[in-house]
């Protein structure tokens, strides 16, 4: 089901042998204009266990979307993903960055763990977003909102405090 949310589209109802190829097919086309898709992989063993993007890139701001399998959840792989994929996009392009100015990340309240990858990368929640979001099934929830800027302290670099 995961797969479904990432795509808007209903991976899971497609042939099984048909879904890597089309999720396969959507990725290589969103880069294609413009738009960065990457997979997440196992450090240890390189499996796919999610993905992580950027989509609606506009003014020097974005959003981020993202799933992790849920054999691969627990282990800060998302929050790992999340803190490089948006150290990258609000890097500077003489950086080699795409030299975005805000990164946003919205998830469903029910899943608070999404609050706590977006914390570990460094997006501070701005509020809830009532009923801004639909899910497949057409079902309206509330959102959490976290956002990076490229001018927010990068997250690495925090020095922690004396206990």
């Amino acid at each position: 089901m995961y797969l479904a949310w990432a795509l808007r589209a209903h991976l899971h109802r497609l042939p099984v042998g048909e879904r890597a190829a089309r999720w396969l097919r959507t990725r290589l086309a969103a880069w294609s204009e413009g738009v960065p898709d990457f997979a997440i992989a196992d450090p240890h063993t390189d499996d796919l266990t999610g993905y992580i993007g950027l989509r609606r890139i506009h003014n020097g701001n974005a959003e981020v979307g993202s799933w992790i399998a849920p054999w691969a959840r627990g282990r800060s792989l998302a929050a790992n993903a999340l803190l490089t994929a948006a150290g990258w996009a609000l890097a500077p392009t003489d950086h080699g960055g795409m030299g975005l100015h805000r990164i946003a990340l919205h998830h469903s309240t029910d899943n608070p763990a999404s609050c706590t990858v977006a914390a570990k990368a460094g997006l501070l929640c701005e509020g809830t977003m009532r009923q801004a979001t639909t899910d497949h099934t057409g079902t309206r929830y509330d959102s959490h909102l976290h956002a990076r800027l490229a001018t927010d302290p990068d997250p690495r670099e925090r020095v922690p405090t004396p206990s």
